[in-house]
C-alpha cells in the first residue's frame, strides 16, 4: 500500500486543521493505520491510530479531546481533525499503515507516506 499524507499549513493557535492520508491498493481496509509526528531536533511520536474498520481508535494522552482520528475506506483515506492547535504541534505529520493487533511504535508500521507540515503560530 503507498500513502500520502497532505493538508498541512499554517494555522494560529487555538485553531484547527484537518490533514488526510491518501492510500492506493486494493486491500487498504485490511489496514491499520497510525499518524505520527516529528518535531524539529525531535523524536518521532505517536499520535493516533486506527483499526481497518475504523471501530477502534486510540491517542497519544496529550492529543486526547483535541485530535479525532477517521476513515473512509470507500475512499481510501484516514483523516486527522486537530482542534485547539498549539505551539507545541508544529511538526512534520505522517501517515502509516500495517496489519495485526495496533501499535504505536514507529518500527511497528510496515508502510509509510511523505508527511505534511503542520505549523502553528502564536
Amino acid at each position: 500500500v503507498q500513502l500520502q499524507a497532505c493538508g498541512g499549513g499554517l494555522v494560529q493557535a487555538g485553531g484547527s486543521l484537518r490533514v488526510s492520508c491518501a492510500a492506493s491498493g486494493r486491500t487498504f481496509d485490511s489496514y491499520h493505520v497510525g499518524w505520527f509526528r516529528q518535531a524539529p531536533g525531535k523524536d518521532r511520536e505517536f499520535v493516533a491510530a486506527i483499526s481497518w474498520s475504523g471501530s477502534v481508535t486510540y491517542y497519544a494522552d496529550s492529543m486526547k479531546g483535541r485530535f479525532t482520528i477517521s476513515r473512509d475506506n470507500a475512499k481510501k483515506t484516514v483523516y486527522l481533525q486537530m482542534n485547539s492547535l498549539k505551539v507545541e504541534d508544529t511538526a512534520v505529520y505522517s501517515c502509516a499503515a500495517k496489519q495485526g493487533l495496533r501499535a504505536t511504535t514507529p518500527s511497528s508500521y510496515d508502510y509509510w507516506g511523505q508527511g505534511t507540515l503542520v505549523t502553528v503560530s502564536s
